[in-house]
């Protein structure tokens, strides 16, 4: 009957079990952190995307562009003369990541700053991509596609969004931004997600693999390494060991609940505290740790909860009245 039910909701119940989660696993380093001033830079422009079929952008403003364009190739234009919806302003964004060379290209993203329709079919003009500093780093151009499909009510396929595009491989770099990861003969790594136990661990696997003390934890999120006498002259090679170095990482203990979906993802080792509960007809009672003669954790709880015909408004009502009594150990997020 509780199955019937689940199947019947309104809500999607997706139950996800991350035995992971509050539980160490071994990981690479290069799988939780990364080089200090090796970063992503983001990069920006503004361009025109021409040859849309009468879905461009109303008004004067991109027939001066437009002229003024035409200009540079020896072409004097009225600009009054150039009315055509055939062409839209766009804004162009992409991510360039470290050590990118020049010829090497880029996934670009497209998106209209004016009123335009659609930029379905057409084509960014080559177009400058500037970083923070004002200095143009890459040149993007190509033809600029929407994805998606064009429905209405068809729940399994993915909208259209006709305004916004993109380009793949449509930048090509040609400045390549200064990185420097070394200073004063060390590294120094970040952790993806700060946590003191996981960086107190990094710094003693890397430690333990040297035979010697390289390595300290600073603070939650970061890891200073000196670097051995024995890499002065192949400092790539001994990053290329840092990186391959497992460490036990740590994470909290989290259940996180998406209300809109009926989605509750926890760690299958998610503790609760004795309690009694009473919520409608369910009647759940935890005691000496246990509940139906298994551990008392989130995962045995949610199944017991099933069993009795529980829908997932009414488990994630319970999850959160639970967290607010304090008998979780665990962070709840709700999104």
């Amino acid at each position: 009957m509780g199955e019937r039910n689940l199947k019947h909701s309104t809500l999607v119940w997706l139950l996800v079990l991350l035995t992971t989660c509050g539980l160490s696993v071994n990981v690479r380093i290069k799988d939780i952190a990364k080089f200090r001033g090796a970063r992503d830079n983001q990069l920006f422009g503004v361009g025109l995307v021409v040859g849309l079929n009468g879905t461009g952008d109303s008004g004067t403003l991109n027939s001066s562009l437009v002229a003024n364009m035409l200009k540079n190739f020896g072409v004097n234009v009225d600009p009054n003369l150039l009315k055509t919806r055939n062409v839209a302003l766009v804004m162009v964004v992409a991510d360039i990541p470290p050590y990118y060379k020049p010829g090497m290209r880029l996934d670009v993203q497209v998106a209209s700053i004016n009123d335009a329709k659609s930029l379905k079919n057409g084509v960014l003009l080559q177009t400058p991509l500037y970083g923070a500093d004002g200095n143009v780093y890459a040149v993007a151009q190509g033809s600029v596609s929407v994805g998606g499909e064009d429905v209405k009510d068809t729940a399994n396929l993915q909208k259209r969004f006709p305004v916004v595009g993109y380009i793949p491989n449509g930048a090509l770099v040609e400045r390549e931004i200064p990185m420097n990861v070394v200073d004063s003969n060390t590294v120094t790594l970040l952790l993806n997600r700060p946590d003191f136990t996981t960086a107190a661990r990094t710094a003693l696997a890397i430690n333990q693999k040297f035979g010697t003390t390289l390595a300290k934890a600073i603070d939650a999120s970061s890891v200073r390494v000196t670097i051995p006498s024995a890499f002065s002259n192949d400092i790539i090679a001994f990053l290329a060991l840092l990186e391959e170095i497992e460490v036990p990482a740590d994470n909290p203990a989290q259940v996180v609940i998406n209300e809109r979906t009926g989605t509750v993802v926890f760690g299958g080792d998610v503790k609760i505290a004795d309690f009694v509960l009473s919520y409608g007809n369910f009647v759940i009672v935890i005691q000496n740790g246990k509940i139906n003669d298994q551990q008392a954790t989130i995962g045995n709880l949610i199944t017991a909860l099933k069993s009795l015909g529980a829908k997932p408004q009414d488990i994630i009502a319970i999850i959160q009245e639970l967290h607010k009594a304090g008998v979780i150990f665990a962070q709840l997020r709700i999104m």
